[in-house]
């Protein structure tokens, strides 16, 4: 699985970095581009899409999964994720939790500043695990449970 992510990695980012170009964020002005590896070497993008009403904004990382989803892709080998802003941001609460759902713990997750290519430092990496840790997973549904 490194090898696939090793190998795609300057394919991933910058189709996060093209993502984020079709990011609707009329109120927040705050474009997120995500891209999602399917363990066959395909890659999924997705926009943040805000809404009025803000409830029912999606972002980036949904989006890519929910597209992917969608259309019969289930095995995931990496996520990147980049912003307009300097440094790194990782996906909010409800976007793992989500990833959770579809990705294994050690799934490499690629943080990468608006100027990644510029900054040594500029892609942070990370893992499932490392940014929900002590998560909860469709396996858990599986758990022996105490009856009430």
């Amino acid at each position: 699985m490194a090898d696939i992510v090793a190998s795609n990695r300057d394919r991933l980012l910058q189709a996060a970095a093209e993502a984020k170009t079709f990011a609707y964020v009329p109120y927040s002005k705050f474009r997120v581009g995500a891209a999602l590896l399917t363990e066959d070497g395909e890659i999924i993008k997705g926009a943040n899409i805000e809404n009025a009403a803000y409830g029912p904004t999606i972002c980036a990382e949904r989006t890519a999964i929910v597209k992917a989803v969608s259309e019969g892709k289930l095995k995931f080998a990496a996520l990147a994720v980049t912003t307009d802003v300097a440094s790194p941001i990782a996906p909010c609460g409800a976007c793992r939790q989500v990833i959770r759902e579809f990705c294994s713990l050690d799934m490499p997750i690629l943080l990468a500043a608006s100027s990644y290519m510029e900054k040594e430092d500029g892609v942070q990496e990370s893992t499932l695990g490392q940014l929900l840790p002590f998560s909860f997973g469709p396996e858990d549904l599986e758990r022996d449970r105490a009856p009430f």
